[in-house]
């Protein structure tokens, strides 16, 4: 169960828009409203790829890329990449994942949250970009049996993936260039935000990642390993899930699980609070409404879309968390 909660936190964190930071949620207020979801390009032209390409994949192959004319990036993240570097006119199809304004109107090839093959080969693409988690694995392989060269990328954990992520991508479309200068820009973005962070030292919010789905009843927990802790950290918060011994992805939600992890915030993903009726069907889950975040209704929301993704939108993240971890402070 656990694994396949990872592969859907992962996946869902394509289904939503970025965020602002001009309100926070506190006991008075409920979770804040999104900004318009759109990816941002470079300035300037759009790069040129150089290619062929040879690159390695995650799955341990070695893939030539000779043409980045037709694109199908499998995940949200990988098409936030991709627009950002500059290459979304290339870009002919998205997963459910991909949501931001620029991609909304191209074909989905996924049903649910599994690569239909035939879907994605009848758009002829030249080059498909999926992670280790994307499946069905007969799907990928449908896809490589055809001719398509299928480079497959590490889903990223933290922040010090990012730099690597969009390296990844350029160098698989042959845009190194351009993939150096995404990576300062998000780089110099996250530092900017990061500055401005207050460190809080013991008094850092003790945040829980809640992953909540109440329509298919999915309640779990994030513990070390569930990819939040690096954005909680960096916005100056505590994960409560990983302090308390909570060492996999995720675990069942219980009383005594929510109660030795004792948060002063939840976090949850826009779609998850959206899924159990909003902060009051939020305190409905075990156990939630005795932590200290449930008595305080200290309920932080990030959209979907953007959460997980540790790309060129990450900076926006961290500022909309610490907005919302530390204003009033931990109660």
């Amino acid at each position: 169960m656990f694994a396949a909660a990872t592969a859907l936190a992962l996946a869902l964190s394509g289904c939503g828009g970025s965020s602002s930071a001009d309100e926070g949620a506190t006991k008075d207020r409920g979770p804040r409203h999104s900004a318009v979801d759109r990816a941002e390009p470079l300035s300037g032209a759009a790069p040129e790829p150089e290619l062929p390409a040879k690159v390695r994949s995650a799955d341990g192959r070695t893939v030539t890329v000779r043409s980045a004319e037709r694109i199908v990036p499998l995940t949200g993240s990988l098409s936030e990449i991709v627009y950002s570097l500059g290459l979304g006119k290339h870009v002919v199809a998205r997963d459910i994942t991909t949501t931001f304004a620029q991609a909304k109107k191209l074909p989905v090839v996924t049903r649910a949250h599994d690569v239909s093959a035939e879907s994605v080969l009848s758009l002829k693409p030249n080059l498909v970009l999926a992670e280790t988690t994307t499946g069905p694995s007969e799907a990928i392989d449908q896809i490589r049996d055809a001719g398509v060269p299928l480079v497959v990328l590490d889903p990223a954990k933290s922040l010090g993936d990012v730099d690597d992520r969009i390296e990844a991508v350029a160098g698989a479309l042959g845009v190194a260039e351009a993939g150096d200068r995404l990576s300062a820009r998000t780089d110099r973005r996250i530092k900017a935000v990061r500055d401005h962070i207050p460190e809080g030292g013991a008094q850092r919010p003790r945040v829980a990642f809640l992953y909540v789905r109440g329509s298919a009843s999915v309640y779990l927990l994030g513990g070390a390993r569930s990819g939040a802790s690096s954005l909680i950290e960096a916005a100056g918060g505590r994960d409560a899930g990983k302090e308390s011994g909570l060492k996999k992805d995720f675990t069942a939600i219980t009383s005594e699980a929510l109660a030795k992890a004792a948060p002063d915030v939840i976090l949850v993903m826009t779609k998850g609070l959206d899924s159990v009726d909003g902060i009051d069907g939020l305190l409905k889950i075990p156990g939630v409404a005795e932590t200290p975040a449930g008595q305080d209704r200290r309920i932080a929301t990030i959209d979907d879309g953007v959460l997980l993704n540790y790309g060129p939108r990450t900076d926006k993240v961290l500022k909309d968390l610490a907005a919302q971890f530390h204003e009033g402070g931990a109660k």
